[in-house]
């Protein structure tokens, strides 16, 4: 259960109130010692699929004594890749890919959650098994954007193929064995990927799912599939060890709902009747730069899911330290994730704590497969200033 901002009012011995983001936070089996958690980016230098040595400097780099990692989306299945070089663990070799990148991440100090991320209709036609159709919750496609191939062209996204009513029943169990992988490789934890357009959220969101079964429909049916996945997982690796990430109110990859506060309610009440690490929950803003205003980050579209969920609840969406030491305090949130901020500074608590100057990433370099460029070469501050901090 969430402790909420309990301890963002400590001082320190010189008598200076401690940021709320550096406090510590009991989040489930493990103990935080600050609430500044890393988010999963994708990075696509997994070359074949499979997670690379440089992973686990990149990972290592970042990780601090106390301090919660998400990795990027990782692959549960053949069919959920939709990016070049993304990770996956559905197999024996990515499973023993992963292992020494978590142990860079652990003999830091830090704690280590795999997200599972499906793209569902997200792909192609060139990722899939045989050539075959990405597989949804629907025949529709993905409007309004487009698909980078293995090759790096630009085209537009391919018709899925909806999942009969016995397929999705069966892939609950596709997404259990890869949650297992997951904790067989050392991972402390397993995060569902249900935002952003992706797999889950295909099933979520109204504007996507046509569906006239048993999961499609009412908010009851729309989150069915998650729920049941939760169920499986859960029975697998240990409620403890399952968290889960949600956007209603995002609209992106044609992906939005009609009634995105009820759709958001609904799941998180569902999601009380188990007792998961957390909830990570993507602000309508995610993708702005602007800092938010004080009314924004006391009051905003997540308060009302944050006080309905009893669990951890941790909250992401262009947050700068500002503003994330004002959500914590608010009790709006239990930790804050930072991406970009995190991935151009692998020192950020550092950072954060000193209030020292950030570097800026680099967008040119997110996707590329580089394993240093853009990925492992950020400064840290003993670099920037010539000594240790």
């Amino acid at each position: 259960m969430s402790n909420r901002a309990e301890g963002a009012t400590e001082l320190r011995k010189d008598g200076e109130e401690i940021q709320p983001l550096l406090t510590p936070y009991q989040l489930g089996p493990f103990h935080l010692s600050h609430r500044i958690v890393m988010a999963p980016l994708t990075r696509a230098r997994s070359y074949n699929y499979v997670p690379q040595p440089h992973a686990a400097i990149y990972y290592g780099q970042r990780a601090t004594p106390g301090g919660l990692i998400i990795t990027e989306g990782t692959s549960p299945h053949p069919t959920g890749i939709g990016f070049p070089n993304e990770p996956g663990i559905w197999t024996q070799e990515q499973r023993d890919a992963w292992k020494p990148i978590v142990k860079a991440v652990h003999d830091k100090g830090g704690i280590f959650i795999c997200q599972l991320g499906h793209v569902g209709r997200y792909s192609h036609y060139e990722y899939q098994p045989n050539g075959a159709a990405p597989i949804s919750s629907t025949n529709k496609p993905i409007t309004g954007g487009h698909i980078m191939l293995p090759s790096g062209e630009m085209v537009d996204f391919p018709p899925p193929r909806a999942l009969t009513t016995e397929e999705v029943e069966a892939f609950v169990q596709d997404f259990r064995l890869a949650a297992r992988n997951a904790i067989n490789a050392g991972f402390d934890g397993i995060e569902l990927h249900a935002a952003l357009g992706m797999y889950f959220d295909q099933f979520l969101k109204d504007s996507v799912n046509d569906r006239t079964d048993k999961y499609g429909g009412s908010f009851e049916n729309r989150c069915r599939h998650l729920i049941e996945t939760i169920q499986a997982v859960g029975e697998e690796i240990g409620q403890e060890r399952v968290a889960v990430k949600i956007s209603p109110f995002s609209d992106v990859f044609s992906a939005s709902d009609s009634d995105p506060l009820n759709l958001g309610l609904h799941l998180v009440k569902s999601l009380n009747n188990f007792n998961l690490l957390y909830v990570h929950c993507l602000a309508p803003h995610h993708s702005r730069t602007k800092p938010k205003t004080p009314e924004e980050t006391t009051t905003s579209p997540l308060t009302p899911l944050r006080e309905a969920y009893k669990g951890s609840f941790l909250v992401a969406g262009g947050y700068n330290q500002e503003d994330g030491n004002q959500a914590i305090s608010s009790g709006n949130a239990d930790a804050v994730v930072y991406g970009q901020l995190f991935l151009a500074n692998p020192d950020l608590p550092k950072r954060f704590e000193l209030h020292s100057a950030l570097n800026k990433p680099n967008h040119a370099t997110y996707y590329t497969p580089d394993p240093v460029v853009g990925y492992t070469d950020y400064p840290f501050l003993e670099d920037a200033h010539g000594i240790q901090v």
